[in-house]
């Protein structure tokens, strides 16, 4: 899939990150997160700035959809 969603009992889990240049200042300005390979924790959305997070989700989809036309 190209972006995915799962929410845990400890946090949500975004399935957006990629090997985009986009990525890593988005990620700065984002808030309290945790980034794995291709995954993005949140704790609470309180916790994150929801624009930023929505810049980051159409970002990474672009870059998916480029990626894997």
């Amino acid at each position: 899939p190209r972006m995915g969603f799962s929410p845990r009992k400890a946090n949500s889990v975004l399935y957006v990150i990629g090997d985009f240049k986009e990525c890593k200042p988005l990620l700065k300005k984002l808030g309290k997160h945790k980034t794995g390979v291709s995954c993005l924790y949140i704790n609470k959305l309180a916790d994150v700035d929801s624009e930023v997070l929505r810049d980051l989700a159409k970002a990474s989809w672009a870059h998916m959809n480029a990626k894997y036309p």
